[in-house]
């Protein structure tokens, strides 16, 4: 979008399956800032919203979830598609367990109007505790209790990180990228389904295409606490299966620290020397024993 004059026509698009009062937090906080549509895709039906005062323009639709888990991928696909034909530009993902900082999405939008075409902008991610029993004080407030995660980049507000090599640092939580490049990366890969991986395989696929990152500084997603998914026995069986199938794509593992996490306790075999990664028996047993509680 390098030297377009006026602000883009932005649409965020979130994907979701219950979680409505995240959902509502998330509404609260765009509220507040430079958004034209929100696209919220519904995983197990059609969502539920609750009425936000100033907040913007609302297109819920729904895809069908199969047996192998909620269909992540498609429903990205989805949000953007329904984005698209509303006029949207700049398409921003955020999960549904996200609310955009003050100016996030401002910060977002600007910078799309300064980075190359074939850009991946993508926002830092701070993760909060659980909520106090009053809930959490109002989104201005939140930069108080959390940091951006250590593990990515996190520039200063109004600077941008441009990033031509750690595509695995790429999280789906929150991004965004311009209708032409969305159309030139392909979306996410709807041979994943459920739990883990379809987001490193869009940026690895994104990059392929001639894809850079972006860091965006200010562009700040406050991630809401809820228990780790990774600890779900469904879960782990979707990581599997989608962590085999990035495997064949792109010769090596992703999530590795999570498949270590789980073979020491011998919840999966983990071999990367050997390319092994297989559930074992009574697998269910041992998460009971070692998730949170």
């Amino acid at each position: 979008m390098t030297g377009r004059a006026h602000r883009p026509r932005t649409a965020v698009i979130t994907i979701a399956a219950g979680r409505e009062d995240h959902l509502h937090r998330q509404r609260e906080a765009l509220s507040a800032d430079e958004v034209d549509l929100h696209v919220v895709v519904g995983m197990t039906g059609v969502p539920r919203l609750r009425p936000v005062p100033s907040a913007p323009e609302v297109t819920p639709i729904s895809v069908t979830a199969g047996h192998r888990g909620l269909p992540l991928a498609a429903a990205r696909n989805a949000g953007a598609r329904a984005a698209i034909r509303c006029g949207a530009e700049l398409l921003v993902f955020l999960d549904v367990d996200c609310i955009p900082g003050p100016l996030a999405l401002s910060r977002y939008t600007t910078a799309a109007l300064d980075v190359p075409p074939a850009t991946l902008l993508c926002g830092p991610v701070a993760y909060l505790p659980p909520p106090a029993h009053r809930g959490y004080p109002p989104h201005g407030e939140l930069a108080r209790l959390a940091e951006p995660h250590p593990g990515r980049p996190a520039p200063e507000a109004g600077r941008i990180l441009l990033d031509d090599e750690r595509f695995e640092l790429f999280w789906s939580l929150s991004f965004a990228t311009s209708r032409d490049d969305w159309d030139r990366f392909g979306g996410f890969c709807e041979q994943f389904a459920g739990y883990g991986a379809e987001d490193t395989d869009f940026a690895l696929r994104a990059a392929e295409r001639g894809a850079r990152l972006a860091w965006v500084g200010g562009a700040v997603a406050y991630h809401q606490h809820h228990p780790p998914s990774r600890y779900e026995e469904r879960h782990v069986r979707e990581l599997v299966v989608n962590a085999r199938l990035f495997h064949r794509r792109h010769g090596f593992w992703p999530m590795e620290d999570w498949l270590t996490d789980l073979d020491r306790a011998e919840v999966v075999r983990f071999d990367r020397a050997h390319d092994v990664l297989r559930l074992l028996p009574g697998f269910g047993a041992k998460l009971r024993a070692h998730g949170p509680r």
